[in-house]
């Protein structure tokens, strides 16, 4: 192998490089990844024997993104309200783990490590 060849597989990679690329394999691999936030909204629907009316306020969850330049949001159903909380907190989980790797990356420029 001359000098400039990488070393194929996972056997030339940090321990610590191996167990975030792990981590970052099993999010992906997961039950699901989703981009974006959430964000609760009050809201009163205007029903004048409603709870609402009384200051007990309707509770939505929303999806927000960006898509496409634009922003949008996405009201999330009672039902999948768990399932898109995991999912979101996932891809929040695999963006932390790639900044890990990078930052190694980057750390084997500045010290000029094969």
């Amino acid at each position: 192998m001359s000098d400039r060849q990488q070393p194929t597989g996972r056997s030339h990679l940090s321990a610590r490089e191996r167990d975030f690329r792990s981590r970052l394999a099993k999010l992906i691999h997961g039950d699901g990844i989703l981009r974006g936030s959430l964000s609760v909204r009050e809201r009163t629907c205007g029903k004048p024997t409603c709870k609402c009316a009384k200051g007990e306020k309707h509770v939505s969850l929303y999806l927000t993104f960006s898509e496409d330049g634009k922003y949008r949001q996405l009201f999330v159903p009672k039902h999948l309200e768990e399932e898109v909380r995991a999912w979101v907190s996932n891809h929040q989980k695999a963006r932390e783990l790639l900044e890990e790797i990078s930052r190694l990356h980057r750390d084997r420029i500045v010290n000029r490590d094969s």
